[in-house]
């Protein structure tokens, strides 16, 4: 009997410390599935390739059911948006793309590469022409933009022929878009072309359709460090930091004392060179080598004027730790083209309406020839003397003077001859303000 009362109050006891675990410890109950929504918003850049990778590969780690990328961008970079692909394709976590703007240029083929593409009412997907600036790529770009569009498409069922059409405007396709035109798909010609597999109004209808309407969501947004990268290396924010960093220190090295410029152009430069070690573009080395690039270039202005070894191994160090540090030589060529002409027109203004360190007066002529510092230019044309005559009033040696028959008397030179005082002369030929004379007896001719 004892023992029968012993068995009942140690499985009650289990059982309630069994209850108690799986109230107190969530992990030794049933798991609540996760599914992890991630931003892809503004412009397709190093910094967001970075945040995605890592946050790809701590789903991997916690098991994460789903990653939802709710996408509304513009285009950015066509490297970093390879870079995104690839992470999507390679990881273990299922990766749904909606789309609640637009996923415009390198967006679209970051929709594509996902296992399930969602599209919001109202939205839009392709234009994915690349560019250089302004201008179209060239035709080996394009192609291959194309072709890593298409396969991307084609990898998850969707006609490759359209998405190749979104980047090149030569691919023509009856009914839908013609020669020379590229090709933008709404919402609803998305899903009739089976580029889209669901055209939903909200997240959770996306969850539901997905089946995990039940699941915890968890919003993932970069941290404060990695939204510095995406900043930095914007697109648009890079050459304007590299500008600033330029124009502040060249500023400083000729105006007087230590002030707003060059602090200025070194906070740039540190967010610029900061924001790419950042996003994973770029190391210490090449900080390193742009800083040999400025003691160099301060050497050639400050220690060395004129323009030598100093000078161009300054200005080939600084562009090649540009290059380094940049997503591509495509976007270094354009950073460096944009903050030269910057820096040009900053430094420029700076000469006119700062005063500037005595050093510039070394490397330019400041000098002004006014009038009223005895700089007087000629004021008419000497062409009207040639074939005039005259006497010799000095010793030509060969310069000297003249007087002519109307008593006017005129500075002359010879051609190379000595002519005595008292010689009769002949103007021959003017130079500008140089009048040649020759003895009468040797100008007869003339």
């Amino acid at each position: 009997m004892g023992v029968s009362l012993l068995k009942r109050v140690s499985t009650g006891l289990l059982l309630v410390i069994m209850l108690l675990a799986g109230i107190s410890f969530p992990g030794l109950a049933s798991p609540q599935q996760v599914v992890w929504v991630i931003p892809v918003e503004g412009a397709i850049d190093a910094g967001l390739a970075k945040f995605l990778e890592r946050t790809y590969q701590e789903a991997d780690q916690q098991g994460v059911v789903g990653i939802l990328l709710e996408v509304d961008t513009p285009g950015g970079y066509v490297d970093s948006a390879l870079k995104i692909g690839k992470t999507i394709t390679r990881s273990q976590t299922p990766t749904t793309v909606y789309v609640t703007g637009g996923a415009i240029s390198a967006g679209a083929y970051i929709a594509f590469s996902a296992d399930r593409l969602v599209m919001a009412p109202g939205t839009t997907i392709g234009a994915a022409e690349p560019r250089l600036g302004t201008q179209k790529a060239d035709e080996k770009t394009v192609s291959y933009w194309a072709g890593q569009m298409a396969a991307a498409a084609e990898a998850h069922g969707r006609d490759p022929k359209v998405a190749a059409a979104m980047v090149d405007a030569d691919v023509e396709i009856p009914g839908l878009v013609a020669g020379g035109k590229l090709l933008t798909l709404t919402d609803k010609q998305a899903l009739d072309l089976n580029m889209a597999d669901r055209v939903l109004e909200s997240r959770q209808q996306v969850l539901e359709d997905l089946g995990l309407g039940d699941a915890r969501v968890v919003e993932i947004v970069p941290s404060a460090a990695e939204n510095l990268a995406r900043w930095a290396t914007s697109p648009y924010v890079s050459p304007l930091l590299l500008t600033i960093g330029f124009a502040g220190l060249l500023i400083e090295m000729f105006t007087p004392g230590f002030g707003i410029p060059g602090g200025l152009g070194l906070v740039s430069l540190a967010l610029y060179f900061g924001g790419h070690i950042i996003s994973g573009l770029t190391g210490w080395e090449s900080i390193l080598l742009f800083l040999l690039g400025i003691i160099l270039l301060a050497v050639e202005i400050l220690v060395l004027p004129g323009f030598g070894v100093a000078g161009i191994g300054g200005l080939a160090a600084m562009t090649v730790s540009i290059v380094m540090t940049a997503p591509s030589t495509q976007q270094a060529i354009t950073s460096l083209v944009v903050a030269i002409a910057g820096t040009g027109l900053l430094v420029g203004l700076s000469f006119k309406f700062l005063p500037t360190r005595r050093v510039w007066h070394r490397l330019v002529l400041s000098i002004k020839q006014e009038r009223k510092a005895g700089y007087v230019a000629p004021e008419r044309s000497l062409a009207g003397y040639v074939g005039k005559s005259g006497t010799t009033i000095t010793p030509l040696r060969p310069a000297g003077a003249m007087e002519l028959a109307s008593g006017e008397r005129l500075d002359v030179v010879t051609d190379g001859s000595f002519i005595p005082r008292g010689t009769p002369v002949k103007v021959v030929k003017v130079e500008g303000a140089r009048v040649v004379v020759r003895p009468e007896k040797d100008s007869s001719g003339t």
